[in-house]
């Protein structure tokens, strides 16, 4: 089955979304394919370095592309629905992944082998995210066509920050992954997984146990924390678009960090260092793993993963 070289070291890589579609110049599904190709390159020094891998992926721009096609196609077809929007993502961009992991382990000549997991996470249904919709999916709109599409379809809609009218879904937090002991077990076989896409498919339970998916997004970041601790891995690493972590970000006296501990992490969350709408929740999620009982965080970039790992840059966040 190719595990060589293997070690029993285990790392989450999450990829955002973002990372495959380079600007509004690339968005085509072969631009998307081309970036993949890229991200896995330097994945894929981590492999040949010995670690097992699980990579799990953004969909946030994707999602949006089908919900749009699919309300441009409703006088035609039945909308997607967007768990089935997600299932969808999770194959055609584990796809790009698989192809690209097999083209690196031809070249380099490592016999490993790739495989790519629909992954469903529960949420609680009584998550009260469900009460107050809030994650942006889909095209902007002026306001009439918004209304209109909210009455026909029994969306919720709001205004974007005065760029016009967009759809808006609950984001309740992950609780359980479902495929988590076959995601574990194929790692710790030496396979390379890709798993838990847009932050797994959503679904809640009924009264009997039985899963419904629901419309709603799961944040990637969150839901690969709670992969990473699930499989007891060693390492989250988190791939964003800046090489290292910084405080006061867009200020004359930014400052690049190399590492924090948990507390720094937790202060600097505290005093709004971060986002809350990108590197927040990068931040909170390698919390939650050193927290769950996690080794080290990274954040870093695609190009500098294996510098990273040498630590030669990036931001580790420890105990």
């Amino acid at each position: 089955m190719g595990t060589s070289g293997t070690s029993n070291k285990l790392a989450v890589v999450a990829v955002g979304g973002n990372a495959l579609i380079r600007d509004k110049d690339h968005e085509s599904i072969p631009d998307q394919s081309r970036e993949a190709a890229i991200t896995t390159h330097h994945i894929a020094d981590m492999i040949a370095a010995g670690w097992n891998v699980v990579i799990t992926h953004g969909t946030g721009p994707q999602v949006g592309f089908i919900m749009r096609r699919s309300e441009l196609a409703l006088e035609e077809v039945p909308p997607v629905p967007m768990d089935y929007a997600d299932a969808d993502l999770q194959g055609g961009i584990g796809y790009m992944f698989l192809k690209a992991l097999h083209n690196e382990f031809r070249h380099r000549q490592l016999d490993r082998k790739a495989v790519a997991i629909i992954t469903q996470t529960l949420v609680d249904r009584n998550d009260p995210a469900f009460a107050d919709p809030s994650k942006p999916i889909g095209s902007h709109m002026d306001e009439e066509t918004a209304q209109r599409l909210a009455r026909r379809q029994g969306w919720t809609v709001k205004d974007d920050a005065g760029r016009g009218w967009r759809r808006v879904v609950p984001s309740p937090l992950p609780k359980t992954i479902v495929e988590l002991a076959a995601i574990k077990a194929l790692a710790q076989a030496g396979f390379v997984v890709i798993a838990c896409g847009g932050g797994g498919i959503p679904v809640v339970e009924d009264d009997e146990g039985n899963l419904n998916g629901v419309e709603a997004v799961i944040d990637k970041d969150l839901a690969s924390s709670l992969l990473a601790r699930g499989i007891g891995a060693d390492l989250l690493l988190v791939s964003t678009g800046v090489e290292k972590v910084a405080i006061n970000f867009n200020k004359p006296d930014r400052r690049w960090l190399d590492r924090m501990t948990v507390a720094d992490a937790k202060k600097h969350f505290a005093d709004n260092q971060f986002d809350r709408g990108s590197m927040g929740p990068k931040i909170q999620a390698v919390i939650e793993f050193i927290e769950g009982g996690g080794q080290t965080g990274l954040i870093t970039n695609p190009e500098n993963i294996g510098r990273a790992l040498a630590g030669e840059t990036g931001t580790f966040i420890v105990k």
